[in-house]
């Protein structure tokens, strides 16, 4: 299948694409989280992280050993094809591109308007983060559309700049707690005796979710990378590996800081109190800064995967009108027809967002976390991948073929049992919107195209 996209990325980009998409705002509010519902059980905690990040590195081996064998234009949705057949390609690509894309983009957009107005002092509640929101969408919509060259660099960049503040902790706040007793103290509390070690872990495991999710992504610039078949299963394993460890050694590090007590009281200003307390008050404000900076860095990664949404439909003659998304501008070597209506998208789902969450709930029952349900939703899609990549890669050794997908397969059966046990009634009232999407994107399959 030909296009028209140019290999102008190399495996830097690559790699940093998988570790700045995924470390971004997730993980500086998700341990405060994963501290509350497990009670401040430390050890329960990084289990949790763990479990998720081994579900993560599973995954991406999988897929890394999919990556060399199918290439073509975005590869989560090639990948779908060669197992599972065509129409089940479409399907995952028109839930990427109207669903899980633009919805994790527009959360990014909003959270990084809310770290920003922390920053300046502003108001942080009401309609002024959303237009802020906005405006983050746009711009970075518009730095990815006009000069592609630019918006790697600043994934490579950023990426270094958030790694910062991260290793800083989990090495010096390490440090600090075991000079000091802390991280002894903490790890030898449990602050609440009311939460099961069962119940903790499963909502635990769903809080993390978010903070893993976007390292598929990673896909969508397939053929656009210098040496597909061989730098992309790198940088899916590579990026991977350094995700979770990051993530743990920051998750202990900041325990190291504080107490667990203090850490679910202070929520979102958690991470500013533990630096503040290891490298003193104007560390506070610093932090901040790269905070605001990893969540753009994370939002630029999404748009750019979000731009190329409709033109990863198009190039096969699928979706809405393939002839007009499937257009690459001479200039910019970029599918500007695809970017735009993936940023009207995002808007959408951004409006969505703020609506059923930041509210009163202005959708009734059908109010629901549009950041995370539609991650499990993508696990549960990989089910019947894994299941047909093992009943077809007959070629394969035993451990590719049949060991590490069903690893992946038992880690994504157990990613849709924590959402049901963590959310409940609400899992059906999204799938009454995930159905009403998919049924009116099966109206634009091509059987014939």
């Amino acid at each position: 299948m030909e296009n028209g996209l140019e290999k102008k990325y190399g495996l830097p980009t690559a790699i940093c694409m998988v570790v700045g998409i995924v470390i971004g705002s997730g993980v500086f509010f998700k341990a405060e989280a994963v501290l509350v519902e497990t009670g401040g059980n430390m050890p329960l905690g990084i289990l949790a992280w763990l479990i998720v990040g081994a579900i993560m590195i599973v995954c991406s081996y999988v897929f890394a050993t999919m990556a060399t064998r199918y290439e073509k234009v975005n590869g989560l949705v090639d990948y779908a094809e060669a197992t599972v057949g065509s129409r089940y390609a479409y399907l995952i690509g028109w839930f990427m591109a109207t669903i899980y894309t633009p919805a994790l983009t527009s959360v990014l957009a909003w959270v990084s308007a809310r770290y920003f107005s922390v920053l300046m002092g502003w108001d942080i509640t009401g309609g002024s983060c959303l237009v802020l929101a906005c405006f983050l969408l746009c711009v970075d919509y518009a730095l990815n559309a006009l000069s592609p060259r630019i918006a790697g660099k600043i994934q490579v960049s950023t990426t270094i700049i958030k790694m910062v503040p991260l290793l800083l902790m989990a090495v010096v706040g390490t440090i600090v707690g075991l000079s000091n007793g802390q991280m002894v103290q903490n790890f030898a509390t449990i602050s609440s005796g009311t939460v099961s070690a069962g119940t903790g872990l499963m909502k635990s495991t769903v809080a993390v979710a978010f903070a893993y999710e976007g390292w598929i992504l990673a896909t969508s610039i397939n053929a656009e990378l210098r040496d597909a078949k061989k730098n992309l299963p790198r940088a899916l394993v590579l990026g991977s590996f350094i995700v979770v460890a990051t993530y743990i050694l920051y998750y202990i590090g900041l325990n190291g800081a504080v107490t667990t007590e203090e850490l679910m009281a202070s929520g979102e200003a958690a991470a500013k109190m533990a630096f503040q307390r290891v490298f003193g008050g104007a560390a506070g404000t610093v932090v901040f800064v790269l905070i605001v900076i990893s969540c753009m860095g994370t939002l630029n990664g999404l748009m750019l995967s979000n731009c190329r949404s409709f033109y990863a439909l198009a190039a096969r003659g699928e979706g809405p009108k393939p002839e007009l998304f499937k257009q690459v501008d001479p200039v910019t070597n970029m599918p500007n027809n695809s970017a735009i209506l993936s940023l009207a998208f995002a808007a959408f789902w951004l409006l969505y967002f703020y609506g059923a969450n930041l509210t009163a709930g202005w959708f009734g029952p059908f109010c629901f976390d549009s950041s995370e349900l539609p991650i499990i939703t993508l696990y549960g899609m990989y089910v019947i991948m894994f299941i047909q990549f093992m009943r077809k890669e007959r070629d394969l050794n035993g451990f590719k073929r049949f060991v590490m997908p069903a690893l992946g397969l038992c880690g994504c059966l157990f990613m849709v049992y924590a959402a049901f046990a963590g959310y409940g009634v609400k899992v059906f009232y999204y799938l009454a919107v995930y159905a009403a999407f998919m049924l009116v994107g099966n109206c634009f399959y091509r059987k014939n195209a």
